[in-house]
């Protein structure tokens, strides 16, 4: 390495994606090899607000990845009230806004940093695609205009635009670091980390909050050799390879300078040792073309930086466009950088893309392969390409190190897991991050008796927070330790009005009182005696409603900070139909 570290640690994650709620879901979901693009249902497609123009072109995509709850649901709810919208507001803003409020908000938790705790300046750097919902339901929509039928200006000031995204989080959360847009089109929350990393090493920020959201509408259409897949599944580097499919998700990382991470109290879900951002310029075929030379360039750019050699890779997640000419390209400059470096044995590198399970994400695309390289990393295993059957015969897999895993898979090689992760824009922008798997600190000794301090903005979310909490003690495994769980919720959670506290020795006794808690009104069962008085004096201040002294009463105290379920929003619909001149119109532009 370097003379100083220029590393960073991923010390958050948090996300929703098609077919997943959560971060675990969703690697369950590349694990268990679950393909998860929805078929629409002519209902669905009209609740959405797709005409009956749309709706007789044979040409329309009727397939796409969609969050858990329903094609609308899933975009329409949103805890407006935990994050001080009114009901109006929240109908106004752009979903994409609302999931990467939500996942900012999740990853921070899964960092243990409430940022109003936090000692430093805590940025934000996101990506997300077009408004759709601005574009299709609110633009002309008398229901969505504030001052008068013609009135937009005002609403395009503060509403739709992707500038604003950054400011609302740092806003909503009270982060005081950089707030930055960064839109590379598809690759624009994979570039918003290689920004993020890099404003950590020049000390622009010492934590900062990284990633994307995309809302994708069902208005595209298929065309020959075009860029849509007719029925909306990514078959990246296979035979019959036919475009992409579009789906909505959304995801965060948290970022911290590598030097900074404290052994004994946090944990880090992998490492960034490299990354690179590109761009093809002139040198291809069009503008929406893309360039080998500058994608090979941007990999082993960002490969160099990381000081590892190509064959080290035990896996690629690949942007995997499943275009013909996208997948040709792409492996084509993986081809050139691996050559440059020596020769490599055959099926020696692994290649995948989550694009296959949850399809394309667009300004997302890139945060979640990110996410699934971290998880893949952490865990040792190369989840199988779902959608792969037969090598496309033009792409020249025979002749270099790639193999294309169809069942999951153990990590190709020994030694310290490392893996490469790119995403590539229409126009030419190009990121690649290198990870590494982080080290895995040794367990803590177990320690007597725990208070685990919960709180939420209401008390139907306190309930569900203490039930999630309870089954996750009861599922958790033997790697579970109860003081973790104590570090995590009295060290890294907003502090909200509605509390309840509970002791216990170990996760069955734990869970059990959770249950108890669970079923209100009260604040949870009364605390042993023998617990001790630190024990009761820092949960009785906590329940009064305090500011608690949590850094005094944590300082001898083991735990570092763990995976626990992420605070449950409360989500309502906030939702504006489209105008009914839209409905009939024949949709947008693929």
């Amino acid at each position: 390495m370097s003379e100083y570290d220029d590393r960073v640690a991923v010390v958050g994650l948090a996300g929703r994606f098609p077919g997943a709620d959560s971060v675990p879901e969703f690697w369950r979901l590349l694990r268990d090899g679950v393909d998860a693009v929805h078929d629409y249902t002519e209902a669905e497609l009209r609740q959405l607000g797709i005409g009956p123009g749309l709706l007789d072109d044979p040409a329309l995509v009727r397939s796409g990845g969609v969050l858990p709850g329903g094609a609308l649901d899933g975009i329409a709810g949103f805890d407006a009230e935990l994050f001080g919208f009114d009901a109006r507001d929240a109908a106004l803003l752009d979903p994409q806004h609302r999931l990467f409020l939500e996942s900012a908000w999740a990853a921070l938790e899964d960092a243990g940093c409430d940022p109003r705790r936090h000692d430093g300046d805590v940025g934000v750097f996101t990506g997300i695609s077009t408004n759709r919902y601005f574009l299709f339901h609110l633009l002309g929509n008398p229901a969505a205009s504030g001052g008068g039928p013609d009135d937009w200006e005002a609403q395009l000031a503060t509403r739709p635009g992707a500038d604003y995204l950054p400011a609302q989080v740092a806003y909503r959360l009270g982060l005081r670091g950089p707030a930055m847009a960064v839109q590379t089109a598809c690759s624009s929350s994979l570039t918003a980390v290689c920004v993020a990393a890099q404003s950590l090493l020049d000390y622009g920020c010492d934590l900062a909050v990284a990633g994307g959201a995309s809302v994708s509408l069902p208005r595209h259409r298929h065309t020959p050799e075009g860029l849509v897949s007719p029925d909306g599944r990514c078959r990246a580097f296979d035979a019959a390879a036919a475009g992409t499919g579009y789906g909505t998700g959304a995801a965060a990382v948290v970022l911290k300078r590598y030097a900074d991470v404290d052994p004994d109290r946090d944990r880090v879900h992998a490492v960034l040792r490299g990354w690179a951002v590109n761009n093809d310029g002139a040198h291809r075929a069009g503008f929406a073309a893309p360039g080998a030379d500058g994608q090979a360039a941007v990999v082993a750019e960002a490969l160099a930086r990381a000081e590892v050699s190509p064959q080290e890779l035990g896996y690629l997640e690949a942007h995997g466009s499943a275009t013909v000419l996208g997948d040709a390209i792409e492996l084509a400059a993986l081809h050139q950088v691996w050559r440059a470096a020596g020769a490599s044995p055959p099926g020696s590198c692994a290649l995948g893309t989550a694009k296959a399970n949850i399809g394309n994400l667009d300004a997302a695309s890139g945060i979640a392969g990110l996410v699934a390289a971290v998880r893949a990393v952490g865990e040792g295993s190369v989840p199988a390409h779902v959608q792969f059957r037969e090598p496309h015969p033009e792409l020249g897999f025979e002749t270099g190190p790639f193999t294309v895993p169809r069942t999951l898979r153990p990590w190709p090689h020994g030694g310290s897991r490392l893996a490469g992760v790119s995403s590539f824009g229409l126009g030419g922008s190009n990121a690649h991050v290198v990870l590494e798997q982080a080290a895995r600190p040794a367990p803590a000794p177990a320690a007597g008796w725990q208070l685990l301090p919960l709180s939420a903005h209401s008390p139907a979310a306190l309930f569900e927070a203490c039930r999630r909490l309870a089954g996750h003690l009861e599922t958790g495994g033997p790697g579970l330790r109860l003081a973790d769980v104590a570090y995590t919720l009295a060290a890294g959670r907003r502090v909200l009005p509605h509390r309840a506290a509970i002791a216990a020795r170990e996760p069955a006794e734990a869970a059990a009182a959770l249950r108890q808690a669970a079923a209100g009104p009260q604040a949870g069962p009364p605390l042993p005696g023998e617990a001790g008085p630190e024990l009761h004096a820092a949960a009785d201040s906590w329940l009064r409603g305090e500011d608690t002294d949590w850094t005094s009463y944590l300082k001898d105290r083991p735990g570092r900070v763990c995976t626990l379920p992420a605070y449950p929003f409360r989500r309502r619909r906030h939702w504006i139909d489209p105008p009914a001149h839209r409905a009939a119109d024949r949709g947008g532009p693929a």
